[in-house]
């Protein structure tokens, strides 16, 4: 890793949620580390706690947590009104690259704001190159989270 404070907030290159409030502590303390234009790729199966994580961000960027739903059907939602604007970003149901241009993905990665990219590791190689790639895992009734390089 490259940035010492995500180093700080991720010592070991993971965390290990045992509750869905330690899954949103670990975006907020994430989010402290980020600025504007931050590109987070969030990979893992389904109800690894992607979603809820992006609610952690939205709450550290002043953006009322409730507000936050998995855009899985529209694939694009995005948040104002906090530090930083917020896009949270869907990937699941898309087959090809070529669906990507057509929802604004660039121009949604290009803004001023943190992009959360859920299912971003299936079209990786349209990811900036400074994209932040969180690896989620199920493990009992826990969630692995971790920095992939």
């Amino acid at each position: 890793m490259a940035n010492p404070q995500i180093e700080k907030s991720f010592p070991s290159g993971e965390r290990l949620c045992a509750t869905e409030e330690e899954t949103r502590l670990t975006a907020r303390d994430l989010a402290a580390c980020l600025g504007e234009g931050a590109a987070l790729s969030l990979e893992g199966p389904m109800g690894a706690g992607k979603t809820c994580f992006v609610k952690g961000l939205a709450e550290a960027l002043g953006i009322n947590p409730a507000e936050v739903s998995s855009p899985t059907f529209t694939l694009i939602h995005e948040y104002h009104g906090g530090r930083l604007p917020l896009v949270h970003m869907d990937l699941y149901r898309l087959e090809s690259a070529s669906e990507l241009a057509p929802l604004g993905f660039d121009d949604c990665l290009a803004g001023a704001g943190i992009v959360a990219i859920e299912w971003g590791g299936k079209f990786a190689e349209m990811l900036p190159p400074h994209t932040l790639r969180l690896v989620f895992s199920i493990e009992g009734n826990a969630r692995r989270i971790r920095i992939q390089p």
